[in-house]
């Protein structure tokens, strides 16, 4: 069971990324719903100084693992990543550009339009 598919501006959520295919779903979009716990709603175009920082976090989105089909990401890539994550990132200073058009709605539970709308690359 999904969320309904509307973006952070409350119209029709747009493709994030079908190369590489994103989203919980991995339907090219950032759709959620209840299985989805990390709630990975953010459409964000990867920045070099982005996927260092969550390498150090501990979650390396740019080595490729092929056992899983992933080709890792690489600067200019679109991904659907973690609201909390990108909240995070908002505060150290590091949050990448974002797609709001392709930003899923339940985004806004957890960081504010006006901080999403600092980000927009659209």
């Amino acid at each position: 069971m999904r969320a309904p598919s509307l973006n952070v501006l409350g119209g029709d959520l747009e493709s994030c990324s079908t190369n590489p295919v994103t989203g919980f779903f991995r339907d090219g979009r950032c759709n959620t719903g209840p299985m989805d716990q990390g709630l990975h709603t953010v459409c964000a175009l990867m920045t070099a100084e982005f996927l260092a920082y969550s390498k150090y976090l501990g979650n390396d989105l740019s080595t490729p693992r092929p056992e899983y089909g992933f080709a890792g990401l690489k600067p200019g890539d679109q991904w659907c990543l973690c609201a909390g994550r990108f909240l995070q990132a908002h505060a150290e200073g590091v949050a990448p550009k974002i797609r709001l058009t392709s930003t899923h709605q339940r985004t806004l539970d957890v960081v504010d339009l006006a901080i999403l709308q600092t980000y927009a690359a659209d």
